[in-house]
């Protein structure tokens, strides 16, 4: 690892993406681009790290992406990006024009049961919360104590989550339970997709961006998908990415070198 804590390995990687014709720069936000904060009211950017990508979406031809679980609103309103990124939120499924389709009159309904139910698991355990957003509503147990947390995330996941039209995503301390399908992975492929991209760089630190590095083509042929996307996982955990850096700083590093090559 060099002194940026970027591996020969992943510089090499990284060069040869930035030669390419045209790409997508994405990253998830918390625990990337912010660092990881008690309360996500506190998570402001890095402004290296904002600044920095940024910078990528300055570039010809480089399509710049921050994709987060957040609320598209709440993202845009803490990471105060400029209008050079594109921003996608509730983990995949909410874009600037929205969802793709409207919530129905049962999903909606549905959402509103489990907000109540979450509000009434918070209520019974100090320092956990309940963030709502357009489509899903999260319970976060960071703040809690160790035994109140696991309690709360069992009474989670015994209770709402099981129920018919839920789908559910686990994070780092957090449960989120959406009305609708949610994947950062078929969020990419649409960016991809949209943008004619040669090629794909994305680096995420949780469990829901595992979904994302699924649907990249490892460069070294691993799982029978060639390509030359770049897959980052920021900090420690099991993962499908390529290559690891150890935090939010590195993170920092991996997009001011983009933006030097690419420019």
């Amino acid at each position: 690892m060099s002194a940026s804590g970027i591996s020969t390995e992943l510089r090499a990687a990284l060069a040869d993406f930035c030669t390419l014709d045209r790409v997508v720069v994405a990253s998830d936000y918390d625990g990337c681009v912010a660092p990881i904060q008690p309360r996500p009211d506190m998570a402001v950017p890095n402004p290296a790290s904002l600044t920095a990508l940024e910078a990528c979406g300055a570039c010809d031809r480089t399509l710049a992406a921050m994709v987060s679980g957040r609320a598209r609103a709440d993202l845009a309103a803490i990471s105060g990006a400029g209008e050079g990124l594109t921003l996608i939120g509730s983990h995949g499924a909410e874009f600037e024009s929205g969802f793709d389709e409207p919530l129905t009159r049962d999903q909606q309904a549905l959402l509103e049961r489990i907000i109540a139910d979450f509000r009434g698991i918070a209520a019974q355990f100090p320092g956990t919360s309940v963030e709502t957003k357009p489509a899903s509503t999260t319970l976060h147990v960071r703040n809690a104590t160790p035994d109140d947390a696991a309690a709360a995330m069992v009474l989670a996941e015994t209770g709402p989550a099981g129920w018919h039209g839920v789908h559910v995503t686990k994070g780092k301390a957090v449960i989120e339970l959406a009305v609708i399908e949610t994947s950062k992975g078929l969020a990419l492929d649409r960016l991809r997709r949209a943008f004619n991209a040669d090629a794909v760089l994305y680096l995420g630190d949780d469990v829901t961006d595992e979904k994302a590095f699924a649907h990249l083509q490892r460069r070294d042929g691993v799982g029978g998908h060639a390509g030359k996307d770049v897959g980052i996982k920021v900090g420690d955990g099991d993962t499908l990415a390529e290559f690891r850096i150890p935090g939010t700083d590195q993170v920092a590093s991996v997009l001011e070198f983009v933006a030097a090559r690419r420019r």
